[in-house]
C-alpha cells in the first residue's frame, strides 16, 4: 500500500521520489508539488515546483560550490569499465567502414586514415537551455539563481580501442517487458553490427529473463541471414515476458548457459532491451558480475512506449505508438462529429507519464480535453471536466476526449494486485469516464452518445515507423560500440539531439514525467483550449 508523502515543518506536502498515490498525483525528477490538497473538496492548493534531478546537498554560500557540483555530477555519470574490476588490456578495433570485413592483424594505419571513430573524451551537454529564473516555464534550477553549470555526459559510438577478441566473444540479447513497435529493429541492427566486428557465436534468449532459467526455452542462434527482414513486421523476434528469476542464478547462467542440461560457454556480452523496470534488473545483473569479476558487458537499449526514462529525449517506439493513436483519434473524432451530441472517447496507454496522450493530443488538433496522470482534475463541480463537457455539447455539438490509464486513479477502487513485473494493476478509467459522462448527460435530460476506443494493444505491435525506425538503428549500433568499448551497467540513448552513453543506475532513479509547467503540456492546452479543471 502506498504510504503518504512526508511533510516539511510547515506542514507541506513535500513529495519523495514515490508517487503521491493516495492524492492520485505522482511526482517527476524534475517537479516537486507543494500544498495543501483537500482530497474531499479538491480545493487548488497543491503547487509544482520546479527542482533540479541532479541537485546535490551543497551550500550555495560556498564559492566553490559549483566546482562541488561537478565533481560529484562527474562521479556519478562515470561509466562503469570492465577496466574497474579486472585486469584487461585494450586492442586495436576490428570495426571500419573502410573494409567490407572485420579488420584482422591491424597495426593502426588504417584506424589512424579513417576519422569515424568517437574520442574517450568526447562528450556532449546533457542540458542546453539556461534559465534566468525558476519561474520560468519548465525551469531546472541548481541554486535559487539558476546559475549555469556545464553537465557533460559520455558520447555514444564506436572506439579506436575495444576489450574483446571479437572471435572468441559469445554475445546474447533478450527482449523484456511489453512489446514495444522496434524490437525487431533493434535486434536487427545489433546483430549486424556485432558481425560487423567479427562476432560469429550470437544467441537470443527467449521470452525475456524467463529465457535464462526454463528448460523448454532453448537459445535461438542469430545470424544476418536470420535477422535480414525480421524489422519488417512487429512484435519481437525472441518474444518478451515480465517478470525473472533470482538475479543470481541469471548471473550463473551467463557463467555457464545451459542448452537442453548441455553446458555451453558463458556470454560475454548481454544486451537487454526494455523500460525501466528491465534496466534495474540488468543492473542487478552487472552488479553481481562485477562482484564476481567477470568480463561481461551489460548494455541496455531502452524501449517503452510510455517515453518515460530519465534523462532521455525519446524512447524507441514513442513515435510509433504515438502514430498509430491518430487512427483511434481520428475514428473517435469521425464518430463523434457524426452522431448527435457526439462523445468520443479515446484511452491510450501511459500508467504513470502522460506523454503518448499529450503528443497525440497535440498531432490530432481534434482534442477537446486531454487528461493526464501528472495533472489532477476535478469531474464534477463548476470547473469540472463533465461541466466543460456540456459546454462543449452547447457550443460546438460535439466533444473529443483523450484519456491516459493512469489518470484519475483516485476516482476508481483501488486494487493491491500487481502485474509479473510489481506494477500496480490499474482500475479502467476509460470505462469509468464512459459511464460517469452518461451518467451526467442523462441526469441534466441532455441526449449525449458516448463512442469509447481503447486502442491500447493496438499501439504495442505495429511495425516501427520510419522515425523509430532510424532511432532503431542507431541505438542498437551503439549498444555494440559500447559493449566492445569495455563498458557495462550502461545504457544508450538521445539526449539534447546527441547519442550518448549512461549510467543505468542514473536513469533509473526515477520515471520521467510530464512536467506541467513545460512549455509542451502548455502547448497542448492552447490546442485543446481546456482550462483548469479544479
Amino acid at each position: 500500500m502506498a504510504q503518504a508523502p512526508p511533510m516539511d515543518s510547515t506542514g507541506l506536502i513535500s513529495s519523495g521520489p514515490k508517487h503521491l498515490a493516495c492524492f492520485g498525483v505522482p511526482t517527476s525528477s524534475k517537479l516537486q508539488w507543494v500544498g495543501r490538497y483537500d482530497r474531499i473538496s479538491r480545493t487548488n492548493q497543491l503547487v509544482a515546483r520546479a527542482i533540479s534531478v541532479d541537485r546535490p546537498q551543497l551550500d550555495f554560500s560556498n564559492p566553490d560550490w559549483k566546482k562541488q557540483f561537478q565533481e560529484d555530477f562527474n562521479k556519478r555519470f562515470s561509466l562503469p569499465h570492465l577496466r574497474d574490476v579486472i585486469d584487461v588490456e585494450p586492442r586495436p578495433t576490428t570495426f571500419s567502414l573502410k573494409s567490407r570485413t572485420p579488420l584482422e592483424n591491424v597495426n593502426g594505419a588504417l584506424q589512424e586514415s579513417w576519422n569515424g571513430y568517437v574520442n574517450d573524451d568526447d562528450r556532449a551537454l546533457l542540458k542546453v537551455i539556461k534559465f534566468a529564473t525558476p519561474t520560468s516555464a519548465g525551469a531546472d534550477c541548481i541554486d535559487p539563481d539558476c546559475s549555469w553549470v556545464e553537465q557533460w555526459v559520455h558520447r555514444a559510438g564506436p572506439r579506436k580501442q575495444i576489450y574483446f577478441e571479437p572471435q572468441y566473444v559469445k554475445a546474447g540479447i533478450v527482449t523484456c517487458g511489453g512489446l514495444c513497435p522496434g524490437l525487431n529493429d533493434v535486434i536487427r541492427q545489433i546483430v549486424l553490427t556485432l558481425e560487423k566486428y567479427g562476432v560469429k557465436n550470437i544467441v537470443g534468449i527467449q521470452h525475456g529473463f524467463r529465457g535464462f532459467f526454463e528448460d523448454h526455452l532453448s537459445e535461438v542462434p542469430l545470424s544476418r541471414h536470420v535477422v535480414q527482414n525480421i524489422n519488417l513486421a512487429g512484435g519481437s523476434f525472441l518474444g518478451v515476458s515480465r517478470g525473472g528469476a533470482n538475479i543470481s542464478d541469471i548471473v550463473d547462467s551467463i557463467q555457464a548457459f545451459s542448452v537442453c542440461h548441455i553446458q555451453a560457454r558463458r556470454l560475454d556480452m548481454l544486451f537487454v532491451l526494455g523500460g525501466n523496470g528491465t534496466h534495474a534488473g540488468a543492473n542487478a545483473i552487472h552488479e553481481e558480475c562485477r562482484k564476481r569479476k567477470l568480463q561481461v558487458s551489460i548494455v541496455c537499449v531502452p524501449k517503452t512506449i510510455d517515453n518515460d526514462i530519465l534523462l532521455m529525449d525519446k524512447t524507441f517506439g514513442f513515435d510509433t505508438a504515438v502514430e498509430a493513436a491518430q487512427r483511434a483519434i481520428n475514428s473517435a473524432y469521425i464518430e463523434a462529429h457524426s452522431a448527435f451530441h457526439g462523445i468520443g472517447l479515446v484511452k491510450l496507454m501511459g500508467r504513470s507519464s502522460g506523454f503518448i496522450t499529450m503528443h497525440a493530443s497535440l498531432s490530432s488538433g481534434q482534442v477537446d480535453i486531454c487528461l493526464i496522470p501528472e495533472v489532477p482534475f476535478t469531474l464534477d463541480g463548476p470547473h469540472g471536466v463533465l461541466q466543460h463537457l456540456e459546454h462543449l455539447i452547447e457550443t460546438k455539438g460535439f466533444a473529443l476526449v483523450c484519456v491516459a490509464e493512469g489518470a484519475g486513479q483516485e476516482y476508481l477502487q483501488k486494487s493491491n494486485a500487481t502485474d509479473a513485473s510489481g506494477n500496480m494493476v490499474l482500475s479502467d478509467i476509460g470505462v469509468h469516464l464512459q459511464q460517469k459522462i452518461k451518467s451526467h448527460f442523462k441526469n441534466i435530460g441532455v441526449h449525449s452518445d458516448v463512442k469509447y476506443i481503447d486502442p491500447t494493444y493496438m499501439l504495442r505491435a505495429v511495425r516501427a515507423n520510419a522515425s523509430d525506425a532510424i532511432l532503431c538503428t542507431v541505438l542498437g549500433q551503439n549498444a555494440v560500440h559500447g559493449a566492445f568499448a569495455g563498458f557495462s551497467g550502461i545504457t544508450t540513448g538521445v539526449c539534447n539531439t546527441h547519442n550518448v552513453y549512461l549510467p543505468i543506475q542514473e536513469v533509473i532513479k526515477s520515471t520521467r514525467f510530464v512536467d506541467p509547467n513545460s512549455r509542451m503540456w502548455h502547448r497542448c492546452l492552447t490546442s485543446t483550449g481546456q482550462p483548469d479543471f479544479h
